[in-house]
This record gives structure tokens, C-alpha cells and sequence, in this order.
């Protein structure tokens, strides 16, 4: 199917048929505060004790798709099978999007994205599933939320793609060794995560009271805190120093901007870790550093996304009088 956008006057993307560029933006990032809302969910499972609320899948309980009267507490059951139910939520607004592109002839890279994002909210409800089936064994939690992220970095992706007009070329927006260092940001980004499901994993919040600390990673949790903390930091001088090159560098207000808010994000979610490793990872604590992920994550994948764009005159315009 042949792209159909074409440029105005102005030269900001319009689209000849189906639903228009800002109405699938709109979808877009309804999908992206959908796909970090639900692990958000999944942490307030996993803080109130709920992760088998629901015991088997795809049933709730063994014969019955919903909840028992007396198989498991009714507030336990009620938190579980509500966040099974966002699933299906999240997955109505990500074929929202795919028909949205579809119809509107958007090009491939496009409807890869909105594919992808799809596919990867049946997988993670499968992963969801073992996770329950193996009675929320750290690594199978982690493997579970892992992915999320990505998908946090996908529609993020897709968002800013949809905003650029299908017929023009992409420009390279940033020099040579900003982009390579927004990759390895990036890079460390995906470390930060993964020492931090491992640092979950150490901690007291199995993510069900029946379950204890059985199945949970046996190393030092101080230990795997400080490890946590030093790859964040690590992080944090990548994107520190990606921030200062824009500043040196031609380089967009928008990706100048985008970069600022990200520090101010990280400096955030620092600030949560810090409060949770001193008063020993208080319940209500963990919803606000997942939420936090995937805040970071998404304006990871925005600052990414500038390196890169189908750009408009009005917008190379722009770039060059920034400086």
C-alpha cells in the first residue's frame, strides 16, 4: 500500500484518506500512557500482595475465567483479575492505531511498529501467564516486565514517527557521536532495568502472601541496590554528556528540550530510589519507580527518535537558526 501523505504549504504532514496524522497521534500516545499505565497495575499487584489473586491462566481459577467467591481474598482477586482485564484494554487501542495507519496509507516503518506493539501485548499477557504458573518466580516476574519496557519504547517511537510526512527522506539530526551516544544511553538504559528486576527480585515484595520468600534471587539486596544505583549512574553521564554535545552542536530546540526533561526525569526517579533504599522499599514507592520507567524510558526513545526524522524545510529551517 503506497504512502499518502503529502505536505501543505507549510509542509506539515497531512494525510489524503482515512483518519488524520493528529488523530493517530492521539491514538498513539493514548497506546503509550496505556502500555506504561499497565505495569504500573502490575506493580500495585505485586506491592498488595495480589500476584496470585488469580492462580492459574488464562483462567482465574482452575474451571472458571473469572474470580471464586473464596478461592483467594476478594480484594486480591479483585486487583489480579482487573489487571488481566487492562490487558484487553491495552491490546483494543493498539489495533486502534494499526487500523488508524492502516487506513490512512501510512508507510511501512509505521505499520511495523504498530504491529509490533501488538504482538508484544499477546506476548506479554503469555508471559504473564507462565509467571503465574511457575508462582512468580523473580526471574519469571522480571522476564514478565522486561518487555514492557520495550513496548514503552516502541510506541514512544511510533508516536514521534507519526508526526513525519511519509514522503520526505530521513535526515540525520545529530552528529556522528551524539547518535552513537544516545545508543549506548540507551544501552545502559536496558542495564539499569535488568539490575533493577534483579534488585526487585532480592527484595520482600514476592508479589503474593501465600508465596514468601520462596522462589526470590538470593544475593545481598544492599548489595544488589548499590550495584542498581551504579548503572544508573552510568546513565545518567551518557545522557549527560549527549545533552551538553546538543548544546555544543547544531542541534533542534525540540531535541534540546526533549534531552533537559529527561535528566529532570532520571533526577526523579534517583530521588525515589534513594527514598526507597533508606526507609527500606515502602510499598507505596514501588508503583512510583515503575511509573517513573517508563517515563525515562519513553523520553529515551524521544531523544532517540530526534537523532533521526523525515524532516520538513520549515523544520531544517528551524535547526539551522537555533544556534
Amino acid at each position: 500500500m503506497g504512502a499518502v501523505t503529502s505536505a501543505t504549504a507549510t509542509d506539515q504532514p497531512t494525510t489524503t484518506r482515512g483518519p488524520s496524522v493528529r488523530l493517530q497521534r492521539i491514538l498513539a500516545f493514548i497506546l503509550l500512557l496505556a502500555q506504561g499505565g499497565i505495569t504500573v497495575t502490575g506493580s500495585i499487584v505485586r506491592v498488595t500482595g495480589s500476584g496470585l489473586g488469580c492462580d492459574t491462566w488464562p483462567n482465574c481459577h482452575e474451571g472458571s475465567l473469572v474470580p471464586v467467591q473464596g478461592a483467594a481474598p476478594a480484594v486480591h482477586q479483585a486487583i489480579e483479575f482487573g489487571n488481566r482485564l487492562l490487558t484487553f484494554v491495552l491490546a483494543a487501542f493498539a489495533i486502534a492505531v494499526f487500523v488508524a495507519v492502516l487506513r490512512a496509507g501510512r508507510r511501512k516503518e509505521l505499520i511495523v511498529y504498530s504491529v509490533l506493539s501488538g504482538v508484544g501485548i499477546i506476548i506479554q499477557a503469555i508471559l504473564g501467564g507462565i509467571s503465574v504458573h511457575l508462582d512468580l518466580k523473580w526471574w519469571a516476574v522480571a522476564i514478565h516486565f522486561l518487555p514492557s519496557m520495550l513496548l514503552v519504547w516502541i510506541a514512544a517511537l511510533l508516536y514521534m514517527r507519526l508526526a513525519e510526512p511519509d514522503h520526505l527522506p530521513q535526515v540525520r539530526m545529530f552528529a556522528p557521536i551524539i547518535r552513537t551516544l544516545t545508543i549506548v544511553a540507551a544501552v545502559c538504559l536496558s542495564v539499569v532495568l535488568v539490575t533493577g528486576t534483579m534488585t526487585t527480585g532480592a527484595g520482600v515484595h514476592s508479589g503474593d502472601d501465600g508465596v514468601g520468600m520462596e522462589g526470590r534471587l538470593d544475593v545481598d539486596i544492599e548489595l544488589m541496590a548499590l550495584i542498581h544505583a551504579g548503572t544508573m549512574y552510568v546513565y545518567l553521564a551518557a545522557t549527560l554528556l549527549v545533552v551538553w554535545l546538543l548544546y555544543r552542536g547544531m542541534s533542534s530546540r525540540g531535541a534540546k528540550n526533549t534531552g533537559w526533561v529527561l535528566l529532570v526525569m532520571i533526577g526523579v526517579q534517583w530521588a525515589i530510589g534513594v527514598i526507597q533504599f533508606n526507609l527500606g522499599v515502602p510499598r507505596w514507592t514501588i508503583p512510583a519507580h515503575i511509573a517513573m520507567s517508563s517515563v525515562v524510558v519513553a523520553f529515551s526513545a524521544f531523544l532517540y527518535a530526534h537523532g533521526l526524522r523525515r524532516i520538513t524545510r520549515s523544520e531544517k529551517n528551524a535547526t539551522v537558526t537555533a544556534e
